[in-house]
């Protein structure tokens, strides 16, 4: 049995509208001043977390899935792939305009495994800051058209946020990031995009990036309608969880620990982010220090663990 947390190395991805605020901000070591993401929680293809600790030090979070899949209590018709990806991205610039398919659209047209909802907790975000999420078309006809005319501004939807806010975004919605927010996402694990508009920019070498306006009318819902959250708080002992959201790929709650407390496992496996303050987490008597830019996972196994400290953290689960 595996009684331990297992702490993640992030991998970075340069953006043309990335920044430096995962270094200055959170301490990563990140490649250029246009570092865009940090795959906090991965075992994605594109880029997989590297272990730091216990026995699979150094194997990747995908390996791990691969051959140890009772550390996730993955039985055998179990997804193919590991289900979720956590990044934290630094939109130091707007981020293109974009949508992305669910599951059926991602199997049968991308022969991935999953489509992509997500969800973004905002970390930090400067004065004004706003993104987009949604569009005003009443049918695909009006969207095209207004895609056609370049009228931007009539079909996007801008959404102005604050640091603490949480956004839903189910597959088929347009959205974007807005430049100046810093967000935590928790997604499905797809890297599958459909770049509806990106505002005429070019990168170094003078090229404009690619459009994919076919296939995002294809899987944009319309009418865009603002998902209904259940959100839920409760406490027990030094801590409260608020769930965020809980949806048939995955579930989101917000800890904020201001002392003590002792807690059990009741699923399959946790993900956890620290975005706030420090902590020590206690399993089996053995003691493991947090601070933020943290990331681990909690197999499956562990049982009963102490959390203690000042903290606030993103826990996600399948």
């Amino acid at each position: 049995m595996y009684n331990e947390p297992i702490f993640l190395q992030p991998i970075f991805q340069e953006k043309i509208w990335g920044g430096n605020k995962l270094k200055t901000v959170y301490h990563y070591d990140i490649p250029s001043e246009r570092t865009g993401e940090a795959w906090v929680i991965s075992a994605h293809p594109n880029g997989s977390s590297v272990i730091e600790n216990g026995p699979l030090k150094g194997k990747t979070l995908a390996e791990a899935w691969d051959a140890h899949g009772e550390l996730f209590n993955k039985s055998v018709d179990r997804e193919e792939a590991y289900p979720l990806l956590v990044k934290i991205l630094d939109a130091n610039d707007d981020l293109s305009v974009q949508v992305h398919p669910d599951d059926a659209f991602a199997r049968d047209v991308e022969g991935v495994p999953y489509g992509k909802s997500e969800c973004w907790y905002v970390l930090d975000a400067e004065p004004g800051s706003e993104l987009i999420l949604g569009h005003h078309a009443e049918t695909k006809q009006h969207m095209e058209k207004l895609m056609s005319d370049g009228e931007w501004d009539q079909l996007l939807r801008r959404v102005k946020v604050q640091p603490g806010d949480f956004i839903y975004v189910p597959s088929g919605t347009i959205h974007a990031i807005g430049g100046g927010i810093v967000i935590l996402e928790t997604q499905q694990s797809s890297d599958t995009t459909y770049r509806v508009y990106d505002y005429d920019r070019t990168d170094r070498d003078g090229n404009k990036r690619e459009l994919h306006l076919e296939k995002a009318v294809a899987v944009t819902s319309v009418p865009h309608q603002n998902p209904q959250l259940n959100q839920e708080e409760t406490v027990s002992g030094d801590l409260t969880k608020t769930k965020l959201v809980e949806n048939d790929y995955f579930g989101v709650s917000k800890w904020v620990l201001t002392g003590y407390v002792e807690q059990t496992m009741t699923t399959d496996f946790l993900q956890v982010s620290v975005i706030q303050g420090n902590a020590i987490l206690t399993v089996d008597g053995k003691r493991f220090e947090m601070e933020k830019g943290t990331n681990f996972i909690m197999p499956h196994g562990i049982g009963k663990y102490e959390l203690s400290g000042e903290a606030a953290f993103v826990v996600s689960w399948v």
